[in-house]
């Protein structure tokens, strides 16, 4: 797993989510691993103050449908930010590649032409260890819930920004 080398003088800000809509959008394939993910966002949820009903969830076929269903969600206006889960973990053949890459752009795609944070929580592993891991094995590490900390971020960066 990679590791966040942090300047000593780095400061990450306090995050407050009261108010914010958040949607996430998350793939049913390789569910035992999309609902771990899942469990992260709503911790971090109650963590940030946001309340039930401002976080809707979406679920689509797999990671490949996640761009679509995110695009659909931050064009409608309702939310604040999207977060996307999924889980594409490496094969046999050049699959993974396809679905892995496709999905990242897709969902890079939808936040620089809609102008919503579109958060990329979509596990990329070499094996299920890799991506239990990364959906909280030692550690308590969970890339939901620090996707979910990223849109609050990301969600209010816009807001200040967009006042005039």
């Amino acid at each position: 797993m990679g590791v966040n080398q942090r300047a000593s003088d780095a400061t990450a800000p306090e995050l407050d989510g009261t108010g914010l809509k958040m949607a996430v959008v998350c793939g049913r394939f390789n569910d035992s691993i999309t609902l771990r993910l899942l469990d992260g966002v709503l911790r971090a949820a109650q963590d940030l103050s946001i309340a039930a009903e401002d976080l809707t969830r979406e679920w689509v076929p797999g990671a490949f449908e996640i761009p679509f269903a995110a695009k659909t969600i931050a064009e409608s206006t309702k939310v604040d930010a999207v977060v996307c889960l999924g889980a594409v973990i490496r094969g046999e053949t050049t699959h993974y590649e396809v679905v892995a890459g496709e999905s990242a752009r897709g969902i890079q795609d939808v936040q620089l032409e809609v102008g919503v944070p579109v958060i990329f929580g979509v596990l990329t592993t070499e094996n299920m260890a890799q991506a239990l891991a990364r959906s909280e094995g030692e550690g308590g590490f969970n890339v939901g819930e620090e996707c979910l900390r990223t849109a609050v971020e990301m969600a209010v960066l816009k807001a200040r920004w967009s006042q005039g």
